[in-house]
């Protein structure tokens, strides 16, 4: 197991330095012919829970030509580029590249603005201050419990109503309670600095959770909110 975990640090660290400098902020998707909410948060791998949230819409209707806020980085195509090459360089596909952006060609051109998949740059702080949180929140439970901490907090850096930085997502005012208790300030295990590479890899096993709570929870407000999947004694929710 020690040796596993080693592995999957040194696998995690190598992904690291190979990440993209890109914008992480939300970007904008124009509603095309056959679209739903459900159809265009597939392909930012959202649900149609947080596209609504995240869009202030009261249903899940949208029109043709509607602008939606939707999580993804920005990058300023540059000379040699390609679609193939870019598809390569993101992790994706020339057809989500296509459509994503609306592009009614293959060609594109230096200085041109194109949306991509959502990349969080991060750094080791980031790594450990995420892993403490895991830690402190999740300790006990299943690994897809822990990464679906970090899922969260990484969902809310794509949402526009939350901070955008892990930090300030962290110690935003009231947010998380080993904030307050001092629990964030214990140092990560192993399983927890591994949940937080995954969930900073894009391991999601919420598909955009923005809140979590345990069972013993009685807070009304949380309690109202559409669950996006249960993990042991652990509540994710839109």
């Amino acid at each position: 197991m020690l040796k596993s975990n080693k592995l999957k640090t040194l696998f995690y660290t190598l992904a690291f330095s190979m990440i993209i400098s890109t914008t992480a902020n939300a970007a904008t998707y124009t509603v095309t012919s056959g679209d739903s909410l459900s159809k265009v948060g597939q392909l930012f791998n959202e649900s149609y829970y947080t596209m609504m949230i995240n869009n202030n819409l009261s249903s899940s209707s949208i029109s043709l030509g509607e602008k939606l806020n939707v999580p993804a980085s920005t990058y300023t195509v540059k000379a040699g580029d390609s679609l193939y090459k870019l598809s390569k360089q993101f992790n994706t596909s020339i057809a989500w590249l296509t459509k994503v952006n609306g592009l009614g060609t293959s060609t594109i051109y230096p200085g041109q603005v194109l949306s991509a998949p959502f990349h969080y740059v991060y750094t080791q702080s980031d790594v450990d201050l995420l892993a403490r949180l895991i830690n402190a929140e999740a300790q006990g439970q299943p690994y897809s419990a822990q990464v679906a901490v970090g899922a969260v907090v990484l969902n809310r850096i794509k949402s526009p109503l939350f901070p955008k930085t892990i930090t300030n997502v962290i110690y935003e005012s009231d947010q998380f309670t080993p904030v307050s208790n001092g629990m964030i300030n214990e140092p990560a295990t192993t399983d927890s600095t591994n949940a937080a590479y995954a969930a900073l890899n894009g391991d999601d096993p919420t598909y955009g959770a923005l809140y979590y709570f345990d069972t013993s929870a009685t807070n009304a407000w949380l309690r109202a909110k559409p669950v996006a999947i249960t993990i042991d004694d652990m509540i994710f929710s839109y």
